[in-house]
C-alpha cells in the first residue's frame, strides 16, 4: 500500500512509537540502530523485561520517543508479567503509543505476521518493519503485503544498518495518518457467538474504542482461565470467559487456526526463508542428545582454560600496578593508622578484587560472541529435555543462563515466565549458578593450589577444574530443582515455545558493549560495595590495636606481634567464634572471616584475604601476591593450611552458599515478603555445609587431605 505524503508534521511534539516483535526478531538491535542507546541484545526470549525508551530523530524539527516494548509472539497472557504488553499499548498505565512498529522477521513472515494480525484488530496505528531482509536470496513483494494489511511494510536489515532512514520516514508519515483498517479474520459462528457474550460483560473502559472490543474479546478468551494470574479482570468479564470455555470446545485453537488460516490464504509469497543446508547440518550435530553435550562441553573448556591462559599476563600486571602504588602511597604518607588504612585497606583491599578483572572480560567475550552466534539458544534447548524431566519449566533456563552473569537480573528475568509455581522454582535455584562473582574465588584457589600441569594427555587441569566447577552448578541447580518440585512447589511445568535464531556473525559492537557494561558493573561493585566491605573489615582485623614494638625490635618479633595483632582483633576473635562449625570443612579462622566478608559480597572474600595476609602474613618481597601467600600459609604443625582438597571444600562451599545480600533483596521483592529469601538463605548454607563436609571428611579418609 502506498505511503500519503502528511500534510504537515503530527501535532504532538514528542509522539511516543512503541517497537513491539516476536523474540529473536532484532527488536532490540533496530532500537538500538534508531535511538543510539545502549540496550542489551540477545538471541533468546526474556531479554528486554524492563521499560526502554530513546529518541528517534524524525527530521530536523521533530523527534519522537520509541519504547521497546517487551517481546511477545501473541498477546495473550496468562500473568501480570505476559499482561503488560496488552496494558503499554492500549494506555491503561502509561500514555498509549502514537504508533505500533511491528519487527517481523522476513524468513518466518507467517509467524511475525500473527502479532500484526492482532494488533491490526484492536485499531491500532501500525506499520509492520521487514527486518533480515539480507537473509533472503529474493524478498518478498512488500506492496502487495502492505495492500492486503493496509498498512505500510518497509524491508530492512538492523544488524546491516539497510533502509533505516526510509523507515523513519515511514513512521513520521504513519504518524499522521488513521489507523489501518481491521482484517476480515472469519472466526467460526460458535466462537463469534463467544465474542458476543463476553463484550456484553465487558466494563466500560474497555470500551472506549467501539471497533477494538471484539478484538479485546478475543483476548480475553485466549487468556483468562481458571489457573491465570491477570489482574483487574472483573468479576463478571471472568465469568463470561470461564463459561465459554465450560462448554468444551477448544477457544484457543479455534483463535489461533483462524488467524494463521487467514494469513496463510493472503500472504503473497509463502515464507521464503533462506537456504540453510549447512545450518541444518549444524544443528543436528549441536542439538544432538549425545554429540550436542559434547561440543558444548568441548567449547567451556577451550573457555574456561583461556581464563587462565590468556589472562594470567594481565593479572600479573595489575598486580605489580597494584603493588607500585601501595608502595607509592606509603612513601609519601607518614607512617600510622591513616597510611595502613590507604594502603591496606583500600589500595590492597580492592587490588586484590581488580586483578580479576581481564578474566571477567574474557568471560563475557566469549558469552557474548556465543549470544551474538545463536549458540546459546542451542544450549537452552538442549537444556529444556533435561529440565523438563526434573520438573522445571524449559523456559526457566533463559534465566538460568543470566545467572552465568548474575543473578540479580535472572531472578528479575523470571518475570516472563506465565506461572507463580514455576517462577518461584527458578528463583530458588537461580542462586545456584556460577555467577561471575564467584569467578574470582574460583580463580584464586585454583591458580594457588592447582598447578597449570597437564592430565589425562593434553587436557589442561585448571580449565578442567573450573568447568567442573560449572556443571557441578547446572548440576545441582536442576536436583535441587527437582527435588522442590516433589516437595515445597509441587505442580506441572508449563512446555517451553522457543525459536531458534539462525546463525549470524557476531557484531563485535554488540561484543564490545556486553564486555563494557560488565566491565563498569564490575569496577562500580569494587568502588563500592567492596571498598567499603573492605575499610570495614580492615577496622575489624587492625582493632583493637596490642602495644606496639620500638623500631629496634627483631623480624621475629614483629611477626609475631602481627599474628597476635591479627588473632586478637575483632574480626579475629569472631573467626575464633565460629572455628569449631567451620573446622570439620577444613577451614581455619582466617578462612572463617573471608565467608563472614563474603556474605555482603563473593567478591569481598578475596580482598579479605589480601587484608588478612597482607596484616598477617609472612610474604617476602619475591612473592608478594595473595596466591603465593595462601601457598606459603602453613599451621602451628608446619603443614600447609591451603591443601588441594582444602581448595575444594572451600570451592564448594561458595559454589552453594546463598553469599550474596543483593540476591536475597531482588528476591524479597520479587515475592512480595520476607519467607522465600529466608528459605533461599537456609537451604542453600545448609547445603553448602553438607557438601564441603561430605568431600572434605570424604577425602580425608581417602587419603587425599
Amino acid at each position: 500500500m502506498p505511503v500519503p505524503s502528511p500534510s504537515s508534521e503530527p501535532a504532538a511534539a514528542a509522539p511516543l512509537v512503541a517497537l513491539l516483535g516476536n523474540p529473536n526478531t532484532g527488536k532490540t538491535t533496530l532500537f538500538n540502530r534508531l535511538t543510539g542507546q545502549q540496550a542489551r541484545v540477545g538471541n533468546y526470549p526474556g531479554v528486554t523485561v524492563e521499560r526502554t525508551t530513546g529518541r528517534l530523530a524524525l527530521s530536523d524539527t521533530l523527534t519522537a520517543e520509541l519504547l521497546d516494548v517487551p517481546g511477545a509472539y501473541s498477546l495473550a497472557a496468562r500473568s501480570p508479567e505476559e499482561q503488560i504488553t496488552l496494558r503499554t499499548l492500549l494506555g491503561w498505565d502509561s500514555p498509549a503509543p502514537d504508533l505500533v512498529v511491528v519487527v517481523a522477521n522476513a524468513t518466518q513472515l507467517s509467524r511475525s505476521l500473527y502479532l500484526a494480525v492482532q494488533l491490526l484488530e484492536l485499531r491500532f496505528r501500525c506499520i509492520v518493519a521487514l527486518n533480515m531482509i539480507d537473509e533472503l536470496a529474493e524478498p518478498p513483494n512488500t506492496d502487495a503485503l502492505s495492500a492486503w494489511l493496509g498498512a505500510p511494510v518497509i524491508p530492512i536489515s538492523a544488524q546491516q544498518k539497510t533502509n533505516l532512514d526510509g523507515l523513519t520516514q515511514v513512521i513520521r508519515f504513519a504518524l499522521q495518518g488513521p489507523p489501518p483498517p481491521a482484517p476480515e479474520v472469519p472466526y467460526p459462528v460458535a466462537l463469534s457467538e463467544d465474542v458476543d457474550a463476553v463484550v456484553a460483560a465487558m466494563p466500560p473502559a474497555w470500551a472506549e474504542v467501539p471497533l477494538r472490543s471484539r478484538a479485546l474479546a478475543l483476548w480475553a478468551l485466549s487468556s483468562i482461565g481458571e489457573e491465570d494470574e491477570l489482574a483487574d479482570i472483573p468479576p463478571p468479564l471472568r465469568a463470561a470467559v470461564l463459561a465459554a470455555h465450560a462448554r468444551g470446545r477448544d477457544i484457543d485453537l479455534e483463535i489461533i487456526s483462524a488467524r494463521y488460516t487467514f494469513i496463510d490464504d493472503h500472504l503473497p509469497t509463502q515464507d521464503a526463508a533462506a537456504d540453510r543446508p549447512l545450518a541444518d547440518r549444524i544443528d543436528r550435530v549441536l542439538l544432538h542428545p549425545v554429540w550436542g553435550f559434547g561440543v558444548f562441553v568441548a567449547i567451556m573448556l577451550v573457555m574456561f582454560q583461556s581464563l587462565f591462559a590468556w589472562a594470567d599476563p594481565f593479572i600479573g600486571l595489575i598486580e605489580s600496578l597494584v603493588g607500585l602504588t601501595g608502595e607509592l602511597a606509603a612513601g609519601v604518607l607518614p607512617p600510622g593508622i591513616l597510611a595502613d588504612l590507604i594502603t591496606e585497606g583500600i589500595i590492597g583491599g580492592v587490588g586484590n578484587v581488580i586483578v580479576f578483572l581481564p578474566q571477567i572480560l574474557l568471560l563475557f567475550l566469549f558469552i557474548g560472541l556465543m549470544e551474538d552466534a545463536g549458540y546459546m539458544a542451542r544450549v537452552a534447548y538442549l537444556m529444556d529435555r533435561i529440565m523438563r524431566a526434573l520438573g522445571l519449566q524449559g523456559q526457566a533456563f533463559v534465566p538460568m543462563l543470566s545467572g552465568f552473569a548474575c543473578a540479580v537480573p535472572a531472578v528479575m528475568a523470571t518475570r516472563t515466565m506465565p506461572s507463580r509455581r514455576d517462577r518461584l522454582l527458578t528463583m530458588m535455584v537461580v542462586p545456584l549458578m556460577t555467577c561471575s562473582a564467584r569467578l574470582p574465588v574460583y580463580t584464586l584457589l585454583i591458580a594457588a593450589l592447582y598447578p597449570p600441569s597437564e592430565a589425562w594427555g593434553n587436557v589442561p587441569v585448571q580449565g578442567l577444574m573450573m568447568i567442573g566447577l560449572y556443571l557441578f552448578s547446572i548440576g545441582v541447580s536442576l536436583f535441587a530443582a527437582w527435588a522442590m518440585s516433589k516437595t515445597v512447589l509441587r505442580g506441572p511445568a508449563v512446555p517451553f515455545l522457543m525459536e531458534l535464531p539462525p546463525f549470524r556473525v557476531p557484531l563485535p559492537g554488540n561484543v564490545a558493549r556486553m564486555m563494557w557494561q560488565r566491565a563498569r558493573l564490575f569496577l562500580s561493585e569494587a568502588g563500592g560495595v567492596i571498598l567499603v566491605c573492605t575499610v570495614l573489615l580492615w577496622g575489624l582485623l587492625s582493632f583493637p590495636q596490642q602495644t606496639p614494638l620500638p623500631d629496634d625490635a627483631p623480624p621475629a618479633a614483629v611477626s609475631a606481634w602481627e599474628a597476635e595483632q591479627l588473632s586478637s582483633s575483632y574480626a579475629g576473635q569472631f573467626g575464633h567464634a565460629i572455628e569449631p562449625v567451620i573446622a570439620p570443612l577444613g577451614f581455619d579462622w582466617k578462612i572463617g572471616v573471608g565467608l563472614v566478608g563474603s556474605f555482603a559480597a563473593r567478591e569481598v572474600f578475596v580482598s579479605t584475604m589480601g587484608l588478612v595476609y597482607g596484616i598477617g602474613g609472612e610474604v617476602d618481597e619475591e612473592s608478594p601476591s595473595l596466591r603465593d601467600a595462601m601457598r606459603a600459609e602453613t599451621r602451628s604443625d608446619g603443614k600447609p593450611v591451603y591443601t588441594p582438597l582444602v581448595g575444594m571444600s572451600l570451592m564448594i562451599f561458595f559454589a552453594l552458599a546463598c553469599q550474596c545480600m543483593s540476591t536475597l533483596a531482588v528476591v524479597k521483592r520479587e515475592t512480595g515478603g520476607y519467607a522465600w529469601p529466608a528459605f533461599l538463605f537456609v537451604y542453600m548454607t545448609a547445603l553448602a555445609w553438607l557438601c564441603s563436609f561430605v568431600v572434605y571428611q570424604g577425602g580425608r579418609l581417602l587419603g587425599l587431605g
